[in-house]
């Protein structure tokens, strides 16, 4: 087996999982999900993630809600936000409170996102 670092990927947005993907696939194993419910599924189902990066404005469940509800199960991911917007008041707050370790800005840059999955 080898120990390369998993990565579950969630937006919305199909370009964005497939860019997401393209780019991280060499050195991570990715899998990509287009909901907050299907992620929760998918978490179910496959081996457990190191890291979960998800788009935080989505239909049905926001990011930071799937983040609440996988985090109960799965407490040792680190989970990152990504939003495409200015850091918000619930997005501040779950960085204090630890929900979550960092959020990144869409467009996200490559190398912060990779360093922060090397140092998870």
């Amino acid at each position: 087996m080898n120990n390369q670092k998993r990565i579950l990927y969630v937006d919305d947005e199909h370009i964005n999982l497939v860019l997401f993907q393209n780019m991280f696939k060499k050195h991570y194993g990715v899998t990509i999900a287009e909901s907050g419910m299907k992620a929760l599924n998918l978490l179910e189902a496959m081996e457990t993630p190191d890291v979960v990066i998800s788009d935080m404005r989505m239909p049905g469940m926001n990011g930071l809600e799937f983040i609440a509800s996988a985090r109960v199960k799965y407490p040792m991911i680190d989970f990152y936000i990504l939003t495409g917007y200015e850091i918000t008041d619930e997005i501040q707050e779950a960085l204090n409170q630890g929900v979550i370790k960092k959020y990144f800005q869409k467009p996200f840059k490559m190398k912060e996102v990779d360093a922060a999955i090397a140092g998870a």
